[in-house]
C-alpha cells in the first residue's frame, strides 16, 4: 500500500488543520493506521492510531483533548484533526500502515508499522 500524507501548513496557535493520509495500490481497510511526528532537531514522536475498522484509537497525552482520528475506509482515507495548535506542535507529520486482523490493538511503536508516507509539514507560529 502506498500512502501520502497531506494538509499541512502555517497556521497561528490556537488554529486548527486537518491532516490527511491517503491510500492507493490496496484497500486500508486491513491496516491500522498511525500518525507520527518528527519536530526539529528532535526524534520521530507517535501522536496516534487508529484500528483498521475504526472502533479503537489511541493519542499521545500531548495531544489528547486536542486532536482527534478518524477514518473512512470507502475513501482510503484518515484523518488527523489537529485542534488548538500549540508552537510546540510544529513538525513534519507522517502517517504510517500495518496490516492486522480485526482484534488486535492498535500499534503504538513506529518499528510494526509496515508501510509509510511521505510527511507533511505543520508550523504553527507563536
Amino acid at each position: 500500500v502506498q500512502l501520502q500524507a497531506s494538509g499541512g501548513g502555517v497556521v497561528q496557535a490556537g488554529g486548527s488543520l486537518r491532516l490527511s493520509c491517503a491510500a492507493s495500490g490496496r484497500t486500508i481497510r486491513e491496516y491500522a493506521v498511525g500518525w507520527f511526528r518528527q519536530p526539529p532537531g528532535k526524534e520521530r514522536q507517535f501522536v496516534g492510531a487508529i484500528s483498521r475498522g475504526g472502533g479503537s484509537t489511541l493519542l499521545a497525552d500531548s495531544v489528547k483533548g486536542r486532536f482527534t482520528i478518524s477514518r473512512d475506509n470507502a475513501k482510503s482515507t484518515v484523518y488527523l484533526q489537529l485542534n488548538s495548535l500549540k508552537p510546540e506542535d510544529t513538525a513534519v507529520y507522517s502517517c504510517a500502515a500495518k496490516r492486522t486482523i480485526v482484534t488486535a490493538p492498535v500499534p503504538v511503536n513506529e518499528r510494526v508499522y509496515d508501510f509509510w508516507g511521505q510527511g507533511t509539514q505543520v508550523t504553527v507560529s507563536s
